[in-house]
């Protein structure tokens, strides 16, 4: 059972990918961290000496070290004792891989100078031009920004700003074959649970309209155009998505048999 100020393992890894997910701090020394240079998703690398220079209006912090000893729970008191509520992961970094919980490989996170994640795609979003900036900020980098502009200057926007493109035509980023671009950065960042690969059969039989692969295909399909109708901001819409995503990601994981019928069952006199 985990202390007053510390946080199990099962416990955050209900908690990764929802909205009001904790801010994950890894305070790990660079020596364990070379040994294996992953993250938990939506991790910061922060030296625990900085610890102090931590702001947050508003949430919680969970800080990871090796094994979840002297530097997550000392950088933690620090931010508790200004204010900021804040607890270690129980086992830290070592128990958590060996649960075989998601790690994200630090390397294949594009970084901008300003310290997080800057995208840009093509401007009106539909399908994985949303569900793309909702994995990011759900399982990679909860601080990313993403830019939307007409389809002939993306590449050369991101060359002038240091963003990085993606679901565009040519580049990285982007479909191979039937798959998609959320399918591509679910195989780069190895998040490739079965909830998201469900998640990902489902944006991809809408986005290549093959939708009698997937019965919420259509479903996914209709709600994406008439978002794309409602807003003619595209930052408005991706937000209003965040939420479309954030429901269809638990549905995923946790109500697939799920059914819902009326009337309601009669209830049979005792």
């Amino acid at each position: 059972m985990s202390g007053p100020n510390s946080i199990s393992v099962e416990k955050l890894s209900r908690m990764i990918g929802a909205a009001n997910a904790p801010r994950i701090i890894d305070v790990r020394l660079v020596e364990d961290f070379m040994l294996d240079p992953r993250v938990l998703p939506t991790s910061e690398r922060m030296n625990h000496g900085d610890i102090s220079s931590v702001t947050l209006p508003h949430g919680a912090v969970v800080v990871v070290c090796q094994r979840g000893a002297k530097l997550s729970h000392g950088a933690a008191a620090i931010l508790r004792l200004r204010g900021i509520p804040a607890v270690s992961l129980e086992g830290g970094f070592e128990a958590w891989a060996n649960a075989g919980q998601l790690l994200v490989p630090l390397a294949a996170i594009p970084v901008h100078s300003s310290g997080k994640s800057l995208w840009v795609t093509r401007h009106r979003p539909k399908i994985d031009r949303i569900a793309c900036p909702w994995l990011i900020r759900r399982f990679v980098d909860r601080n990313a920004e993403f830019l939307f502009v007409p389809p002939e200057h993306v590449d050369g926007v991101a060359e002038r700003f240091g963003a990085t493109a993606f679901d565009m035509p040519d580049g990285f980023w982007t479909h191979e074959g039937e798959r998609c671009s959320f399918d591509k950065m679910l195989q780069v960042f190895q998040l490739q649970t079965e909830p998201l690969l469900h998640l990902a059969r489902i944006v991809r039989a809408a986005d290549t309209n093959t939708l009698d692969r997937e019965p919420e295909a259509a479903g996914l399909l209709a709600i994406s155009l008439g978002l794309s109708r409602q807003f003619s901001d595209d930052l408005e819409q991706l937000e209003m998505g965040m939420n479309i995503y954030d429901a269809l990601y638990r549905w995923c994981r946790d109500a697939t048999d799920e059914l819902h019928n009326w009337p309601a069952a009669k209830r049979v006199p005792a």
